[in-house]
This record gives structure tokens, sequence and C-alpha cells, in this order.
């Protein structure tokens, strides 16, 4: 395949950043679309000009880093995959494709397509830890009796990876799935309820402290994520959260 490839160019977090257009050809339809990024990068370093800044780790849909806006969808345009689970042959011959970092008051770009998404992991520290007695024999956890529904909804939930997809499909860049699911993981089970009533009070003040907006109750997030999290997170978020308020 030969593409168009019109990418966000931006030296550092304070510079002011712009579109930049780039051809590449012979582009497999069974190349990952980091895969593809790395053609290009490799032809412009072979050119004497500055490769495009990404964030990857894992490449198997499993660490989140991979958050690029592609042709204005979070992580392209399949349905449940990260960016490098995205394959060209989503894409045909001739096709121009827009490629942005994820926008969010709370996500600032460090460059090109890195954005600094640490608003997440402070979130997370919020939340704090879970009260286990850890002197004399330890309680077996598989011993403790847990209703599989909620055992099966509390793995549901922690199989959010904190990529941002959510964040960048909402039009008020809303983490409140993100939260949710984190929050929904500990709820849900028993070990979590020692610290529950504090631990949601202070993930959804740290979340609104970083500047994310809140539910747009459009459903573009549950969409847009790449494991599927349920929408059912952000009820039992506001549900927690009502019921450690009062």
């Amino acid at each position: 395949m030969n593409l168009t490839l019109k990418i966000w160019r931006q030296k550092d977090g304070t510079s002011k950043g712009k579109m930049v257009s780039y051809k590449v050809s012979e582009i497999s339809e069974h190349m990952s679309f980091l895969e593809m990024m790395d053609v290009l990068n490799e032809q412009l370093v072979n050119s004497g000009e500055e490769p495009v800044a990404f964030d990857h780790d894992c490449r198997e849909g499993i660490c989140g880093m991979c958050s690029m806006q592609i042709n204005g969808e979070p992580h392209g345009p399949d349905r449940g995959v990260t960016t490098c689970q995205l394959h060209m042959r989503m894409f045909k011959d001739g096709d121009t494709i827009t490629i942005e970092p994820f926008r969010a008051k709370a996500f600032p770009v460090i460059k090109d397509l890195v954005v600094d998404r640490t608003s997440f992991d402070r979130i997370q520290q919020a939340g704090g830890f879970i009260s286990v007695n850890t002197s004399g024999n330890t309680q077996d956890a598989n011993s403790l009796p847990i209703a599989k529904q909620a055992a099966d909804e509390a793995m549901d939930a922690a199989t959010c990876i904190g990529c941002g997809a959510c964040v960048a499909a909402c039009k008020n860049a809303s983490a409140m799935l993100f939260v949710g699911a984190k929050v929904s993981q500990y709820a849900l089970l028993p070990q979590g309820q020692v610290e529950a009533t504090q631990r949601v009070l202070n993930m959804v003040e740290q979340m609104d402290n970083e500047g994310f907006g809140n539910c747009t109750n459009t459903g573009a997030c549950e969409i847009e994520c790449p494991k599927g999290i349920s929408l059912e997170n952000i009820a039992r978020m506001n549900r927690e959260y009502l019921k450690a308020s009062l």
C-alpha cells in the first residue's frame, strides 16, 4: 500500500505544533500500525530528518502506552484493540491517515504523539492500598467466599490498562470510566472494603484536581475502550461516592 500520513509534530510541551504530511510506500496489510510507523521513522532517519516520537512498550495490547488518535478515533477504526494491535488491512491503498496525540488538558503533549498520562498514576495513588493482615498465618485469598458474578465483574474492571482512550473519546475529556474501573475492582471484593469509603472520595477528588471533565453520558468511552470496560463501572463509582459522602 502507498499511504499519505498527516502527523502532528511538536518539538516539546511549550512549542507550537503543526500537521506535517509524509508519504510511505510498500506497506504490507499484515503490518501493525506501529510497524508502519517504524517504516516511516526509518525513512526519516535515512533522510536525515527527526523521527516521529510515539509511545510504545509491549506491542501486545497490555501496557496501554500506544496512545494515538487515528482519523479522529482513539486507537483507530478497529474495535477492542490498542494501536499496536491495529493492522494496516483496516486501510486501503492511497488512503490519507491523520495521526494526532490524545487531546486532553490533563494529558499535555510531551513531544509529537507522546502525551503525559501521569495524572492516571496520581489518581491510582490517591486510591491507596488494601488492608491485609500479614502477621501470623495469612488467610488464603482463595478461601474467602466471593460470589462468582462479583468476582467476574471485578476481574472485568481490572482489565483496564489505563491507556486513556476513554478520555480522548469524550468531548469533556472525562476520566470517569477509568476511575470507575479502578474503584470497582476493589469495591466488588471483600479485600477492598476496609478503605472503600476513603478510596472513592480520594480518587474522585484527585480526578477533579487533574482537570478531567465530567461524564457526558454519550458512551463513546466504552465504544473506544480496547478492553471493553462497561459503563456500569461509572454507575457503580457514583453509587460508591454517594454512599461515602453520606
